[in-house]
């Protein structure tokens, strides 16, 4: 019988469905690439675990690369308000207000697990670094710099960055002790105060 009630039409999914499926593929995509390493995770894999076909991930977001991109730019996002921790207040509390705010992303379960999931396959592959790198520079560290009326800003900003993920990744993802176990706030007593130098000291 033509015309039936509830036959599904065809052309493209409404756009709720559209949605539902592209953040399927990156929850699938953040985890392909957190068990597997971005070598060898595939455009195919990533379909499979999301359960569609490996047309739509190209469809939705293209190459591998440009999943890897999309999956770090979601699993980066709450990070990406730390411009406006830097520009919440005068300038010589910066180190404290960038740092409470940076570990604590990190020390919140459910914006830790999708970091480190990305995180992994950066530091062991060079395309997915260079993806991180962009990602980083662009959207966080010149964003940091250009609250900086200050020489070196985009150096100062960068050397900063390298003090917090440094401390990030020895606490959440190599897990030192007795780092590791250590309270947040005399972390950030001691980790602020080097941060404050990076951005603002001569």
């Amino acid at each position: 019988m033509t015309g039936a009630t509830g036959a599904r039409r065809r052309g493209r999914p409404p756009r709720t469905e559209s949605a539902d499926t592209r953040d399927r593929i990156l929850t699938a995509a953040r985890e392909e690439f957190s068990e597997h390493g971005y070598e060898k995770t595939s455009v195919r894999g990533i379909a499979k675990a999301a359960g569609v076909d490996p047309a739509l991930v190209h469809h939705y977001f293209g190459t591998k690369e440009q999943v890897f991109e999309a999956a770090v730019a979601v699993a980066f996002a709450p990070a990406l308000n730390a411009p406006d921790a830097v520009a919440a207040g005068p300038l010589d509390g910066v180190g404290e207000r960038l740092t409470r705010f940076v570990l604590g992303v990190w020390e919140n379960p459910a914006t830790r697990a999708p970091l480190l999931a990305i995180l992994r396959s950066a530091v062991n592959n060079d395309t997915a670094a260079a993806v991180f790198r962009r990602l980083v520079a662009s959207q966080l560290l010149r964003r940091i710099s250009a609250q900086l009326d200050l020489p070196d800003a985009e150096l100062r900003a960068e050397l900063a960055a390298a003090q917090l993920v440094g401390t990030a990744m020895m606490r959440y993802v190599i897990k030192l002790e007795p780092l590791a176990s250590a309270d947040l706030e005399q972390i950030i007593a001691r980790v602020a105060p080097v941060v404050q130098g990076h951005l603002t000291q001569p």
